[in-house]
């Protein structure tokens, strides 16, 4: 490993991306903050256009034309040939001899543990879950909604609570105070009111987002409804920790499983509780905590794993994002 090596890392999401060139000693050379990555909606092209702007910025601030390693974490590369794609893209910008592409939940996992073995659950506006191993093998899943079976990001989580709150409203289901709590933080008078709302775009689709936090203080205060769908994903966080874990044959193994991701980092009380209760009971060696260290630590410690950087230099680097 030569005194030149550098390290381009790339944590790309579907709302910001961030951007950091280190060395191979852990040393952070430039950083840049960037828009999100979203090639299903704008384009690969498109997309890799407004990355190669955050990039563009971070390389000139190091003073530097291309590096060693491109580290690329990347929202929406949820398949193999998805992330084929992307790191030929990647290529094809000559920023890096060479180039690794991995979803963005493999940065959190990565940012949280000491070596590269463990369980990430993330919580965002979706969820997913990976594993990894230091021999290479990992677990995923797709994470594309419903399709592929997953339930419990935030969006689910504010759909579930307006069903509930409906039903309760008009008579079709049991009564919860989910009925009065969504339609109040907006200022209304009713579910029916904020259904309306939400149905003529008078609040934009994406601020359906703020009724998660809504339900976990609701559920906090001991509505029955509320706390059940809670429960329920809590449930699926563990479902997915526990295969996962079973793929890499680590449940035999103390292992660290991180939760991260808005929802999960929140430390929501009766949600977390509940996931440490039940991985207890369905995988003992399992070590939960959650994770807050920035997602491009991660993508930076795993371009550092594939350029063989010394456990020194990931002790640096990190002490860097800690400060």
């Amino acid at each position: 490993m030569g005194l030149t090596t550098r390290v381009l890392a790339i944590d790309a999401g579907n709302s910001k991306t961030d951007v950091a060139i280190v060395t191979a000693d852990g040393d952070v050379l430039a950083t840049a903050r960037g828009g999100g990555f979203r090639p299903p909606a704008v384009g690969v092209d498109a997309a890799m256009d407004a990355l190669a702007e955050t990039v563009a910025q971070t390389l000139g601030t190091a003073g530097l034309t291309s590096v060693t390693h491109v580290s690329a974490c990347l929202a929406n590369a949820d398949f193999p040939i998805e992330e084929e794609r992307l790191a030929a893209a990647l290529r094809a910008r000559a920023w890096g001899t060479t180039v690794t592409v991995r979803n963005d939940t493999f940065a959190i996992l990565r940012a949280g543990v000491t070596e590269p073995r463990g369980v990430a659950v993330v919580c965002g506006a979706g969820i997913n879950c990976v594993g990894m191993r230091p021999d290479g093998r990992t677990a995923r899943f797709p994470a594309l909604g419903r399709v592929s079976g997953d339930w419990g990001g935030g969006w689910d989580l504010s759909e579930e609570a307006l069903w509930h709150a409906s039903r309760a409203e008009d008579g079709r289901g049991a009564p919860t105070a989910l009925s009065h709590t969504l339609p109040a933080h907006f200022g209304l008078p009713s579910v029916y009111a904020l259904v309306e709302a939400l149905h003529l775009a008078h609040i934009p689709t994406l601020r359906r987002h703020e009724l998660a936090p809504v339900l976990f203080a609701t559920a906090a205060g001991g509505d029955a409804i509320a706390r059940t769908i809670v429960e329920r994903q809590a449930e699926e966080v563990v479902a997915m920790a526990v295969v996962a874990l079973t793929r890499l044959d680590l449940l035999s193994e103390q292992t660290p499983v991180l939760l991260g991701g808005g929802i999960l980092a929140a430390r929501h009380t009766q949600l977390n509780d509940h996931i440490e209760h039940m991985l207890a009971e369905r995988a003992p060696n399992a070590v939960p905590r959650v994770v807050t260290a920035s997602p491009v630590l991660g993508a930076a410690l795993l371009g550092l794993d594939h350029v063989g950087a010394r456990r020194a230099a990931q002790e640096s680097l990190r002490r860097h994002y800690d400060a």
